[in-house]
């Protein structure tokens, strides 16, 4: 396993609930091993002309780097926004057996039919 494999994506949801179903329709979809959802996180951005100051919930997705576009894709489907906040960042160290596991648990059983 290279740690190089590894990336935790960040988006961000409206809320919990949202957040929620998106992850876990990432997870039972096998694209992704885990999600992590923060609450109480205040977004401010431009949009369409205007200053948005909004509550939100992040969401930490880990998954392996040759997921990154299918989760992109899916989070975007899922996603009531009609741009959704999708960043991924590259895990550069951490524990070894997690990032094994992160790469195993994210590949996709059920669209593979494992």
């Amino acid at each position: 396993m290279s740690r190089a494999e590894v990336l935790a994506l960040l988006v961000t949801a409206p809320d919990a609930e949202t957040g929620a179903r998106i992850a876990r329709a990432l997870v039972e979809e096998g694209l992704i091993a885990c999600a992590n959802l923060v609450p109480g996180i205040r977004s401010i951005y431009r949009w369409e002309g205007q200053v948005a100051d909004e509550a939100e919930v992040l969401l930490v997705l880990k998954t392996r780097a040759d997921r990154c576009a299918a989760v992109a894709a899916r989070v975007k489907a899922l996603h009531p926004y009609a741009l959704p906040e999708v960043v991924a960042l590259p895990v550069v160290d951490g524990s070894e057996a997690y990032l094994d596991w992160v790469v195993a648990a994210s590949r996709a059983q059920r669209a593979e039919g494992e």
